[in-house]
């Protein structure tokens, strides 16, 4: 049975929680913000960022203080899929009998990270996607529940970089928000350095359970949303589809296909969770338009025209946010 919170119990739980994740992770407060709405929100991540930027230290310290059951998954392009979700496995009994028992993967956990998903084929990358959007796994003729919570926190290095395959779009739309991390400040690095080079490194204290995250994730369902809010939210996720009316200039030059229906969705559990974070049992429509570069940056694919000039995701959302009219 799944315990019942007040808005503010859950208000004075996600503090402690970043407070927590603060004590082990230097700077960053807005990558640690949207991962936590991501995850009271139940849904997954992808955050994107040069090596040693500290995305699998957040992951693991997330897990540490919520005591989630944590797996990690090193993608390389030889990664099978049955590395990650299992495989049946061919056993002989004391009497000779031979059977197949399924063998179950990494992805059976509460938090699976995914590191450096995109040096993976896309192969191996699509395994997740049942996992992803139905929490369970189908072997042999057989599905298999995932425990919940089940989160994918997944890392991947920008495409730039040598050795990277892009992420099939049905993939990457299963991921409630794409976070960018950024680099440190020099003030940072100073922390960074002084936490992590003497004799203690400091550690993260547990200071809520999977009953916790799930009782979190109940209320943020219960949330209220006015109708203007929401119809706020689909004329946002309109508007990044050229062939659309409502859509700025920058977004019918550079865009080639929009956000689906899943980035409505992110954008309202996104909205919802923010306002409870402020301390409101409604969500305004600043919670939408705070959440929207997160839910809907990697919804949109440019076309050329946009990679030949420079024109960024991000750049055409800010356009969006301010062609669209608030109710």
């Amino acid at each position: 049975m799944t315990r019942e919170l007040s808005p503010s119990q859950f208000r004075d739980l996600a503090a402690a929680i970043e407070a927590e994740v603060a004590r082990v992770i230097v700077g960053q407060r807005e990558v640690v913000r949207h991962t936590l709405i991501a995850l009271l929100a139940n849904g997954h991540l992808l955050l994107e960022g040069l090596p040693g930027l500290g995305k699998t230290m957040l992951v693991r310290t997330l897990a540490a203080t919520l005591q989630l059951d944590f797996n990690r998954v090193q993608f390389t392009p030889d990664l099978m899929p049955a590395d990650i979700i299992g495989t049946d496995v061919l056993e002989v009994t004391d009497t000779g009998e031979r059977h197949f028992r399924f063998h179950r993967g990494p992805v059976f956990t509460n938090l699976l990270l995914a590191d450096e998903i995109n040096r993976a084929t896309p192969k191996t990358q699509s395994a997740l996607l049942e996992a992803m959007q139905e929490r369970q796994v189908s072997m042999g003729g057989a599905t298999y529940s995932l425990t919940q919570p089940f989160l994918v926190l997944a890392t991947q290095n920008p495409i730039e970089l040598e050795g990277t395959y892009p992420l099939p779009e049905a993939q990457l739309d299963r991921f409630l928000f794409k976070i960018n991390v950024g680099y440190p400040s020099a003030a940072e690095l100073v922390e960074i350095m002084t936490r992590t080079t003497g004799a203690h490194t400091p550690d993260a204290h547990p200071v809520a359970d999977s009953a916790t995250v799930l009782a979190m994730q109940s209320l943020v369902r219960g949330v209220p949303v006015a109708t203007p809010v929401s119809a706020y939210a689909a004329q946002l996720t309109v508007a990044t589809h050229p062939d659309n009316s409502a859509a700025p200039e920058i977004a019918r030059r550079a865009v080639r296909y929009g956000a689906s229906p899943r980035g409505a969705q992110a954008l309202i559990l996104g909205a919802k969770v923010a306002a409870l974070l402020a301390g409101r049992y409604n969500v305004a429509l600043e919670d939408v338009r705070a959440v929207a570069p997160a839910a809907l940056r990697h919804r949109l694919i440019l076309n050329y025209e946009a990679e030949a000039e420079g024109i960024t995701a991000d750049a055409i959302i800010a356009a969006i946010l301010d062609a669209v009219p608030e109710p």
